[in-house]
């Protein structure tokens, strides 16, 4: 008999949500304040919205319960980049943060069981490479 999981009959969205509130433990354990979740915009919404010493950082948060589609950070692709390059903007313009470096992250979760995942940050992941 297959032993049950906090994940069984739960929707795409709620095991999001819980994704989304692990990343957001584990970016305050590193150090980072979160100042904002889930804050949306015209352009779309923010995930987790932190500052790192002096660096505000747009946060985006994949969550997979298998290997079926690929792996979570594969999922960011160069359009969800753009949308989030354009989230930063009307997050900037709406509120008063000047002489400030702005970097964009994606905590990646791959859900081992209910209670167990595996974690990886990806820090600057929008980075050119050269």
């Amino acid at each position: 008999m297959e032993e049950q999981t906090v994940l069984d009959g739960m929707t795409a969205h709620e095991i999001g949500r819980r994704g989304e509130q692990a990343a957001a433990r584990y970016l305050q354990r590193m150090g980072y304040e979160v100042i904002e979740r889930n804050w949306e915009c015209p352009a779309g919404e923010a995930d987790i919205v932190a500052l790192d010493e002096g660096t505000l950082v747009f946060c985006e948060v994949k969550t997979r319960t298998s290997l079926d589609h690929g792996l979570p950070v594969e999922a960011v692709d160069a359009q969800k980049r753009s949308r989030y390059e354009k989230i930063a903007g009307w997050y900037l313009r709406d509120h008063d943060y000047t002489d400030m470096c702005v970097r964009f992250d994606i905590v990646a979760l791959l859900v081992v069981n209910g209670e167990r995942a595996l974690v990886r940050h990806y820090v600057n992941a929008f980075a050119e490479v050269a």
